[in-house]
């Protein structure tokens, strides 16, 4: 069921601390991965480790993507490149930071979809892509307008192209993680001001860890979720529960 031999996985984001943790799973289970991030510089020392394909190009480009794309045999997809942007009341907050978050989270993430799927689609071979969103989706958290509309926007997406790619056998989910302690989360969910009373509300109590993520994308991925399309998958140790 978690035997990815012979299927090749594209990654974005995969310099980050969600994607590469995804990238070296896949790689455990036996994907053909393609790690894709902005640059190779910044995907060099994961390509070292892992001895996994590198493909540097530009989310915001369309043409960069299609380019990218275009000849890449793709059985599955990890929609995993995101920006932060900045966290701050809606009154106060900055159109071009809202703009920067749509772009890569949002419309980056369409992007990837729309030229893999043309892909997966002539191969023939059926396939999976699971997006990675956010709780801020599925719930609101204060000053997360920027970020919250383009995770929700994410997740709507994710129920189309489910609808679009079933009839090709190509299933398409979410997950919608909790907070994870990465460089990114870090100088605001670190503050002892903002976790404590964040952690009080979480059934866990404990933030999320990198692998944490990476073991439900890739079980959306497999074999093992063959009859699951079109769902967002709270990883968030409750805290939407409530």
């Amino acid at each position: 069921m978690f035997d990815f031999t012979n299927r090749p996985i594209l990654v974005t984001g995969a310099s980050g601390n969600i994607g590469a943790a995804t990238v070296r799973l896949l790689r455990k289970y036996g994907a053909e991965v393609i790690a894709a991030g902005p640059s190779d510089e910044l995907l060099a020392p994961l390509v070292a480790e892992t001895g996994v394909r590198g493909l540097a190009f530009d989310l915001a480009s369309e043409e960069a993507v299609r380019t990218a794309l275009s000849d890449l045999p793709l059985y599955g997809v990890v929609n995993c490149a995101g920006l932060g942007g900045v966290v701050a009341p809606l009154v106060d907050a900055d159109v071009d930071v809202f703009d920067s978050v749509m772009a890569v989270n949002t419309r980056g993430a369409f992007l990837v979809t729309k030229y893999a799927a043309r892909t997966m689609i002539a191969a023939g071979r059926g396939g999976a892509i699971v997006n990675v969103s956010s709780q801020a989706a599925l719930v609101a958290l204060d000053g997360h307008m920027s970020y919250g509309a383009s995770k929700a926007a994410l997740d709507s997406m994710t129920r189309v192209s489910a609808l679009e790619l079933g009839p090709h056998n190509i299933r398409v989910n979410s997950v919608n993680p909790t907070v994870v302690m990465t460089p990114m989360s870090a100088s605001y969910w670190g503050r002892p001001e903002i976790q404590e009373p964040f952690l009080s509300q979480l059934p866990l109590g404990r933030y999320a860890t990198e692998e944490e993520i990476a073991a439900p994308i890739v079980f959306l991925l497999s074999d093992a979720a063959s009859m699951i399309t079109g769902v967002t998958l709270p990883v968030d140790g409750g805290y939407t529960a409530r």
